[in-house]
């Protein structure tokens, strides 16, 4: 290896591939179980897509679990992340169905078994490629030991649960209102719909009473699918309408008669007050319908297009294209009586982007209330802790309202259903039944039901495995707040249904990274950020173009350990603004660094890595003070999951206590052997204590560290020696850097040239040791004699520059004056503000206080400046 010294600058490029190689080499990815979870520490990845490539969502997401799982791992526990990827069943046969298509074939013409094939070969080719980025993002995942939601063993974990739980009667089959995803060609579930604000026609249509007397109007905006309303309902309450009930309309274009019903759903301040009722296209007139025993027609297919039994001349219409059809013929015939814009939300597919249908479908449901039960109660009695409290609300009150679950889905890609049928037989299990004429069910279950029992499958269960017993329950899960009831409660609740244990103790959901102006972040919207664009340098997206076309350059290689600390800085549980500035400070946090350990090395050569760091001085003491305090917060940062808080004070203390002050306060001292040995130690603990935020600069300094022992990945981070605080010394260093950027600041203003030493006067109330550090890092001489050509306010007094070659008496005494000018007109706007009795009694205590302080600030200073 390149000596350190001989090296210029980090280079990540450099660095980051050999020590990536290094860790692999060692294993320490990969534990072997032993102990218990109480004593190890686990996370579970979400698992990403099998058709994924990393973006920002990951990357934030594994900066934040990386960091964890090394800061445990270097305090001693056993860690292990888990890792693998979805097989996400219609994400992954939709990407094949594509490349069948570009073939000139379809899924229907190769059948289910070639085209299962066909998604193994593209998994195989493509599947690996995420988490070949999760490594070069540094994560240390258990690469070792990936899983897969379709492998072997998590195969026959999936069909234990569906059987267990359809033998013990919480998943059944009916007939029942689905939400149609006509992308997919298949059902899905309400967490996967996504509502859009839409703009469509509200139709006025007559339906004339059977007996002539008249019409009731109806408004709707889907007059295509009237051809399967069963009634007509109004308000009970609605006196306009009471004297029909019960009365029969034709329902127009056909030649079927409707009833008109009354139920307490309808609104009478709606439209015309009237609702056609059409159980088979409409969740809440399913609704009615079940409560008034009504027909469920269908006239929308599942391929989108008019049903052939009710369609009449329609049947075969897209739904849109029989839209128009249908209100020509009602124009034709006199039945539209209004159309007017319509502004409302409508459900689309997060899956496809269609629009959803709602069908009547015969599908496979899940009973979930006596699921949601004990899981409300683990996050109530805090077994489960979610951050921030607010995601814990809202969890809370989906499970209070959970509705039956269709597991159901119409794919050929995933774990297909375990039931076969023959004739009116039924049978579930784990193999197929013995005998002639059995069917399996064609349908697969819902990747959310299979990813549901990640913590626990992926450790080998339903076997008692030794992984299973050392990794479970997990410590933490990170995720997104948009798969909260997704994935997270379905974890916990199939966590404690079938290991008797909550799946992990706390849930951290961080934020959303999003565009710098503010959008989602999206390729087709232009506002995308790749982040190996970041880590190696890529085209910067459109979004950070200043002017619309113009081109916006490239990202430089900023290196994995600046976008991890970029993003672990930007994080909170708001969502965020992407921030370049963080992801540059990062890298400039690295390259500090850098250079303070070079500088260090150069002064310490082989330090004892045994010798007690004995503080010999105050800024000594000053500096074991603040590395403890650093230790301290940043280890209470992360057990409240706060990690902007956590990576910004590494960065406070690396860039300005360490090599912005003590490294600066101790340049001009001859390095013993005590002073060798301290620099040793606080330069070894900052690494280790820095190294699960910028894991790849620190390693690589790791290695040229005396007394610093193979690899800092597998090290044990010193513990906080809580001996070291020392509060005097942390006020005295504080007046010291106080007094020297006032002198520096009056230096500026003057223009002082910058290697002159100028006489001074000291006349402040310091502790030893203090003066002389302020001499000579504010360039001071301090002497008694000479005529003092200007006062500078500091910490505990003032510092009296004296007349010199470099400072003109009368021009320092008419900037003097011109202050002591300025400070008495602020003093009386200050004081009068204060004297006003409508202020202090309306305005906050804390505005109030805050008056008060700066009175009292730049009273100190005018009586420092002689103008009291």
């Amino acid at each position: 290896m390149t000596a350190l010294q001989d090296r210029k600058r980090f280079e990540p490029s450099e660095v980051e591939p050999r020590i990536t190689q290094a860790w692999l080499a060692a294993g320490l990815h990969h534990p072997d179980p032993q102990g218990t979870s109480a004593s190890n520490y686990s996370i579970a990845i979400p698992p990403p897509n099998v058709t994924g490539a990393l973006h920002m969502g990951h990357a934030l997401n594994g900066a934040i679990q990386d960091t964890l799982v090394r800061w445990q791992r270097m305090h001693g526990r056993l860690a292990k992340w888990i890792l693998g990827t979805d097989h996400a069943g219609i994400a992954t046969q939709t990407q094949v169905e594509k490349l069948l298509v570009r073939e000139g074939t379809s899924r229907e013409e190769v059948g289910r078994e070639e085209f299962t094939r066909r998604v193994w070969e593209w998994r195989e080719q493509y599947g690996g490629t995420i988490v070949g980025q999760f490594e070069r993002l540094g994560s240390s995942c258990d690469y070792d030991d990936e899983r897969f939601t379709l492998d072997d063993q998590y195969v026959r974990a999936v069909l234990k649960v569906f059987v267990d739980l359809y033998e013990q009667g919480l998943i059944y089959r009916d007939l029942y209102m689905v939400n149609w995803d006509p992308g997919s060609g298949s059902a899905i579930s309400d967490l996967e719909v996504e509502d859009r604000e839409v703009t469509d026609t509200l139709y006025s249509i007559a339906y004339p009473l059977t007996d002539g007397s008249g019409e009731v109007v109806v408004a709707t905006v889907r007059p295509e699918t009237m051809l399967a309303d069963t009634a007509v309902a109004v308000n009970p309450q609605d006196e306009r309408f009471a004297h029909l009930v019960g009365r029969t309309v034709r329902l127009p274009l056909t030649d079927r008669e409707l009833t008109i019903i009354a139920d307490d759903y309808v609104k009478t301040d709606f439209g015309t007050g009237c609702l056609k009722i059409t159980p088979g296209h409409d969740p809440n007139d399913f609704e009615i319908g079940r409560r008034h025993g009504l027909q469920e027609l269908t006239a929308i297919g599942e391929d989108g297009r008019i049903v052939a039994e009710l369609g009449g001349p329609y049947a075969g219409l897209k739904a849109l294209e029989a839209r128009e059809a249908m209100v020509a013929d009602l124009r034709a015939q006199g039945l539209v009586r209004a159309e007017e814009p319509y502004t409302h939300t409508v459900p689309f597919s997060h899956r496809s982007g269609e629009r959803i249908e709602p069908l009547i479908s015969l599908q496979w449901f899940m009973r979930m209330d006596e699921l949601a039960a004990p899981a409300i109660e683990v996050v109530r009695d805090g077994t489960v802790r979610i951050h921030p409290e607010t995601q814990a609300r809202r969890y809370v009150e989906w499970l209070e309202n959970i509705r039956p679950w269709c597991i159901s889905r119409q794919l050929w890609w995933g774990h297909q259903i375990p039931v076969w049928y023959r004739g009116d037989e039924v049978h579930a299990g784990l193999e197929a039944p013995e005998g002639e004429g059995w069917e399996r069910d064609p349908d697969v279950l819902d990747t959310w039901f299979s990813s549901a029992l990640w913590p626990f499958a992926t450790l080998g269960w339903p076997d008692e495995t030794p992984e299973l017993a050392a990794f479970y329950p997990t410590d933490v899960l990170s995720t997104a707040r948009d798969i909260l009831f997704l994935w997270v409660a379905r974890m916990v609740m199939m966590g404690l249904r079938f290991t008797g244990d909550v799946p992990f103790r706390d849930v951290y959901i961080h934020s959303v990274i999003q565009a710098p102006d503010g959008r989602r972040m999206s390729k087709s919207l232009g506002t995308g950020i790749n982040p190996l664009d970041l880590i190696e340098g890529g085209p910067r997206p459109p979004v950070f173009a200043k002017k619309p076309g113009e081109d916006p350059g490239e990202f430089p290689a900023y290196g994995a350990d600046a976008v991890r600390f970029g993003l672990l800085a930007m994080s909170s549980v708001q969502d965020v603004r992407f921030s370049e500035e963080r992801v540059q400070q990062g890298q400039q946090l690295a390259n500090k660094l850098f250079n303070a350990t070079r500088f260090v090395l150069s002064k310490v050569g082989e330090a004892p890595a045994e010798h007690p760091p004995a503080p010999v001085t105050l800024e000594d003491r000053w500096i074991l003070s603040r590395l403890t305090a650093f230790q301290e917060q940043t280890d209470e940062h992360l057990r409240a999951f706060d990690f902007s808080k956590a990576a910004l004070g590494l960065y406070d203390f690396v860039y300005g206590e360490l090599c912005d002050w003590y490294l600066e306060l101790i340049k001009a001292r001859e390095v013993d052997a005590d002073l060798s040995a301290l620099l040793a130690h606080v330069l070894r603990t900052t690494l280790a204590t820095a190294h699960p935020f910028i894991p790849f600069v620190t390693e690589d300094l790791w290695a040229h560290v005396p007394g610093a022992d193979g690899l800092l990945a597998a090290a044990e981070a010193p513990a906080a020696d809580l001996a070291r605080r020392d509060p005097d010394a942390d006020a005295a260093i504080a007046a010291v850097i106080g007094a020297v950027q006032a002198v520096r600041g009056w230096r500026d203003g003057a223009q002082i040239k910058p290697g002159a030493f100028l006489p001074a006067r000291l006349r402040a109330d310091l502790p030893d040791g203090a003066p002389a550090l302020i001499a000579r890092l504010a360039r001071l001489e301090w002497t008694e004699e000479g005529e003092a050509a200007a006062a500078v306010p500091v910490p505990g007094g003032l510092v009296e520059i004296l007349a010199s070659d470099d400072v003109d008496p009368a021009k320092e005494a008419a900037k003097r004056d011109a202050r002591i000018a300025e400070l008495r007109q602020e003093i009386a706007r200050a004081e009068g503000k204060l004297g006003n009795a409508g202020f202090v009694a309306k305005a906050p205590e804390a505005v109030v206080a805050a008056e008060r302080e700066k009175l009292a600030r730049l009273q100190a200073e005018l009586a420092d400046l002689g103008g009291a």
